[in-house]
């Protein structure tokens, strides 16, 4: 159940099935393999704790891999959303800002975009976080991976 608004604290999106159910489960099985392996050590343990490490490996690569696709899409929508909304001598500086000032921004009211992405130019807000925190206006986001 999602929130009926969204701010700072309550922003942060988890996946149930990837990270309190398929996650939990493949890490465990990491663990439980160590284990063993450390109370009976020899070649027959240990491949199956490889395997376990390379499918953990596999989840977390899939997962930095939407997160990328989705960094970039957010790239691209407030690409255009600042275009409409920043006046025009602003609006030539969009492609100055970084892709980590577009996901933070994303989440600021059109009114506070301004003073945001100048802040952002100058290298006063550096990181997502930085930006996020200094949002008033929450636009709330309900469609993240």
């Amino acid at each position: 159940m999602r929130p009926s608004s969204q701010n700072y604290a309550n922003h942060r999106r988890y996946f149930p099935l990837f990270h309190f159910f398929a996650y939990p489960i493949v890490a465990l099985n990491v663990f439980a393999l160590f284990v063993q392996l450390v109370g009976h050590p020899s070649l027959d343990e240990a491949w199956p704790l490889v395997f376990a490490i390379g499918v953990a490996a596999g989840f977390l690569a899939c997962r930095a891999s939407i997160l990328t696709v989705q960094d970039r899409l957010i790239g691209l929508e407030m690409r255009l959303r600042l275009a409409a909304v920043l006046p025009p001598e602003l609006s030539r500086r969009i492609p100055e800002l970084r892709i980590r000032h577009l996901v933070g921004l994303r989440f600021a009211g059109d009114a506070e975009l301004p003073a945001l992405v100048l802040r952002c130019l100058a290298g006063e807000l550096k990181t997502a976080d930085q930006v996020k925190r200094e949002i008033r206006e929450w636009r709330g986001d309900f469609v993240r991976a």
